[in-house]
């Protein structure tokens, strides 16, 4: 029986390799009841393995998951009974009808009949099927066989659901209808969903994590992340005047205040110039003061830069990157004998 008190999601310690490779190396992660996950990562990095051993589909090398307190390796009936999965690319019978092919999952899902048909009445509203719940799925569109594979994932209302790519291949109108469903979801049933569309994964997930050649790079919410893998706050400023004079402003609202670049001055003598400060906290009003009390100055514009949850995961990755291939740098210098690296002129 499923463990009300557990996480909907536990991974320990995760292993997979193929003949050698190594696809998930060693990630750990916990998913709360309720709780959207976003799971992002370049291609190749994992992803879609790890949610095949989360289902059961895919026997790990070394690890533990389990889901809903159950342990996957053990009791894989029991888990794929609790999970809704939607895979990347979703196979779907091309000569059956939309509510035949519902129906007929139901009744594997054990659904009785008396509730299964309000149930498939209900996922073709939420995910706007209706006019088509009589066409056969062969003749669909890619957007329309995507929202079939959601209906299906969430038709027997499951504690947890996997969705990897849920968007691919739908209209921007069609993205936001899946955003809202999955929102919908928010507090009944735990999510984690894989997805390149990164805009979307901000809006609708309560936290991120990114893994990146098998490994967990970062996890948190979008906002910490941004703390976390980048570290400062931006700010833009157009100004005129003598560029040379701007440490002592910035000194007087932020010690931590530091020039990052300065354009070209304009026409009109204006430069574009960037801050970076480690303040996460809002400066824009202190240096709007600061620049309009200085005589020197004239200031145009200023605003702060939001980083997007793009610049938080190429950041991520970059760094994991950086940190394997000095990894292998290392060991390579220590097989030829060095014991440290190099010094450079």
């Amino acid at each position: 029986m499923p463990d009300t008190t557990a996480p909907a999601i536990e991974v320990s310690r995760l292993v997979k390799t193929y003949a050698g490779v190594t696809a998930v190396n060693d990630i750990s992660f916990t998913v709360a009841r309720g709780e959207i996950l976003g799971f992002l990562g370049p291609n190749g990095a994992g992803k879609s393995t790890t949610m095949r051993i989360l289902t059961g589909y895919l026997p790990a090398t070394a690890g533990n998951v389990s889901v809903c307190g159950l342990p996957v390796a053990t009791q894989s009936d029991e888990v794929k009974r609790l999970i809704g999965y939607m895979p990347e690319n979703n196979p779907l019978p091309e000569d059956m009808r939309v509510s035949e092919y519902l129906y007929y999952r139901g009744r594997l899902k054990e659904m009785t009949r008396r509730k299964l048909g309000p149930r498939i009445d209900d996922v073709l509203e939420v995910c706007d099927l209706k006019r088509v719940r009589h066409r056969i799925i062969g003749k669909l569109s890619k957007g329309y066989r995507q929202r079939v594979g959601i209906a299906e994932a969430i038709l027997a209302e499951p504690p947890v659901i996997i969705m990897d790519e849920p968007t691919i291949g739908l209209d921007p109108h069609q993205i936001l209808i899946v955003r809202d469903l999955l929102a919908s979801l928010r507090g009944r049933m735990t999510l984690i969903i894989s997805s390149h569309i990164l805009p979307e994964i901000e809006v609708t997930c309560d936290r991120v994590l990114i893994i990146n050649s098998g490994r967990v790079v970062a996890q948190g919410t979008p906002a910490e992340l941004r703390r976390e893998i980048l570290g400062h706050s931006t700010y833009e400023l157009e100004l005129a005047g003598e560029t040379g004079a701007l440490d002592p402003v910035l000194v007087r609202v932020d010690r931590t205040l530091r020039v990052a670049t300065v354009g070209e001055p304009d026409a009109a003598g204006f430069r574009a110039v960037r801050l970076t400060t480690t303040r996460d906290d809002e400066l824009g009003e202190p240096l709007w003061r600061a620049f309009t009390a200085d005589g020197r100055f004239r200031l145009r514009a200023l605003s702060r830069v939001h980083p997007t949850l793009e610049d938080v995961f190429l950041a991520a990755t970059r760094r994991s990157w950086d940190v394997v291939d000095n990894k292998a740098n290392g060991e390579g210098r220590m097989k030829n004998g060095e014991s440290e690296p190099p010094k450079t002129t």
